[in-house]
């Protein structure tokens, strides 16, 4: 016991005299900085008198750590303090590779499942399948353990074992499988492929050191093999990453020269100029970007300099907004900061940063760009665009949404469960082109769904229901009651009707989730695509020459 205080004492004294050191480094390195110097001095004194006095024991390392998460959190949401703990996420994000068996896992009752193993990983070169339930690990119990916590336990140093024990639907006995962990390489490019006879088609999910290589593979394959005549690179939902693969791909599809994207910041030495440093692979094949709300960062980069030089027609949503480059620095114990350093510009000299994190509201909320700043600027063939709000597209298309029968059903997990069951009962499907979900098999799935329990409130019974308690707090609700009961009868939903009327989009959510039990990821986004209004609008437009030429000229603009 003596030993664990003294120790502690030790801890506490190391922590104190780094507290009072830096400020004395401030000071000795820079006079001016003696607002810094007298701060951290009283963060010190604030820090001793907490420890000396505080009621309860604390944990100094935890209080540190706060403290500091919420001083960055008073910036913005992308400046953070990596720990040594989780630099190895933070390589995952960057490269797109991690020590451990690969597949995705879900939260489903008491355990976690395996949601969807990755092609040839060591998970799926076991023979586990999507819905399998971790029971054990190790022989240790996963009962009421997060997802989080089983991840942890799966990751590892490649050539590791890990032994786990599962339980699937139809097998009487759980088993066991041991497995050796390996490196897992996420796909940038998930899927490409062919759309028609002439228009190819690329996935792009995330930005990492290999999605320009990814990329480039993807686009040789369908312009020398399959004969694509046109291409539609697919961005939505893609949170960016790499700004340097960013630029590697804006140069498959620009002069040698031209500039790509300028990031500006504090620091002078370290502002920049991207330009495309190499020989384009093709500057004149028509090029649709498919992005939506979703895309940000890396993405709005490559969908804005393709705009900005005409050089893609623009189809979706307006993007994220996020106008803003990161840099790690590197801090004592391996730890990190990942700091904002610099804004970026796209070609025509704008920067598509929508919320203003220098200037707060009163209540310490961030305001968007207000329209009196919003500034105009020209595209190369003279289109006017605009900085301030992300990347408004050239073909605008409404957001996609679900029901809320839908919705529901997904996150009740009854669409991967009944896809389950179809995957025991069905040794294969034709091809992903060829895979139809008929009308049958959706009967299955209405008798499949009898009897289980899922619910859902629609937005009008939402609304009604905060009408009815305002009335209740205001006391007209005596006076409306029988009004109320009317209204709430003619806007209850009925889950037998819903199911008809959403029959179309259920039917496809149905198709993608089976087609993922055979074909894994890339059959996940084949399916998806027959019926997708984003994709459609992408052919319309690249399959009619005069109209594709009329969007980057400006002409269908003014028209």
């Amino acid at each position: 016991m003596k030993i664990k205080k003294f120790s502690k004492k030790i801890k506490l004294l190391i922590i104190s005299l780094l507290i009072i050191i830096t400020p004395i480094l401030f000071v000795s390195f820079d006079s001016d900085n003696f607002e810094i110097a007298k701060n951290l001095d009283i963060y010190y004194t604030l820090f001793r008198e907490l420890n000396l006095y505080y009621v309860d024991e604390i944990d100094p390392g935890d209080l540190i750590k706060t403290s500091m998460d919420e001083m960055l959190k008073s910036l913005d949401p992308y400046t953070v303090f990596i720990p040594e703990s989780k630099i190895e996420d933070f390589k995952f994000i960057t490269t797109g590779q991690y020590g451990g068996v690969g597949a995705l896992i879900r939260k489903n009752g008491d355990y976690v499942i395996v949601a969807e193993p990755y092609e040839n990983a060591p998970i799926q070169k076991a023979g586990i399948q999507a819905g399998d339930v971790i029971v054990k690990i190790d022989g240790k119990s996963t009962k009421g353990k997060s997802t989080k916590d089983i991840s942890e336990l799966l990751k590892g140093q490649p050539n590791t074992k890990v032994k786990l024990t599962l339980k699937r639907k139809g097998v009487d006995k759980s088993f066991d499988k041991n497995i050796t962990r390996e490196k897992i390489q996420i796909n940038c490019v998930p899927y490409y492929g062919m759309l028609n006879d002439s228009i190819g088609y690329i996935k792009l999910n995330v930005f990492t050191e290999n999605s320009s290589k990814e990329v480039k593979k993807a686009f040789f394959n369908l312009k020398e093999k399959q004969n694509a005549k046109a291409l539609v690179l697919d961005l939505r939902n893609n949170p960016g990453g790499l700004l340097v693969d960013a630029v590697n791909i804006c140069n498959f599809f620009v002069d040698k020269g031209q500039i790509i994207v300028t990031t500006k910041g504090k620091v002078k030495q370290w502002n920049k100029t991207y330009k495309a440093m190499y020989q384009p692979i093709d500057t004149k094949t028509p090029l649709a970007v498919l992005v939506n709300r979703g895309s940000a960062s890396a993405s709005e980069i490559v969908s804005g300099t393709m705009q900005d030089l005409d050089r893609a027609v623009i189809i979706g949503q307006r993007t994220y907004g996020k106008g803003l480059v990161q840099t790690t620095r590197p801090l004592s114990y391996n730890s990190r900061l990942k700091v904002t350093t610099a804004k970026y510009y796209i070609p025509s000299g704008r920067c598509i940063q929508a919320l203003n994190y220098t200037h707060r509201n009163e209540d310490g909320s961030v305001g968007k760009i207000p329209d009196s700043l919003i500034t105009k600027f020209s595209t190369k063939n003279g289109r006017t665009v605009y900085d301030g709000g992300g990347v408004l597209p050239d073909i605008k298309l409404k957001q996609k949404y679900f029901s809320k029968i839908a919705i529901s059903l997904v996150i009740k997990n009854l669409i991967f469960d009944f896809a389950t069951d179809y995957k025991n009962n069905h040794d294969s499907i034709a091809s992903v082109k060829l895979f139809e979900f008929t009308d049958d098999n959706y009967n299955n799935f209405i008798s499949f769904l009898a009897d289980k329990k899922f619910d859902y409130k629609t937005q009008s019974e939402k609304k009604l229901d905060e009408l009815e308690n305002i009335a209740k707090k205001e006391k007209y609700y005596d006076k409306v009651s029988k009004e109320f009961e009317v209204l709430h009868k003619d806007l209850a939903h009925d889950k037998d009707k819903d199911l008809i009327t959403f029959k179309d989009e259920i039917k496809e959510l149905l198709k993608e989730e089976i087609a993922s039990r055979y074909y894994y990821q890339k059959g996940r986004v084949a399916s998806s695509l027959s019926k997708d209004p984003d994709i459609n609008e992408a052919i319309k437009i690249l399959s009619n020459n005069k109209k594709y030429n009329a969007v980057l000229s400006g002409e269908a603009a003014e028209k």
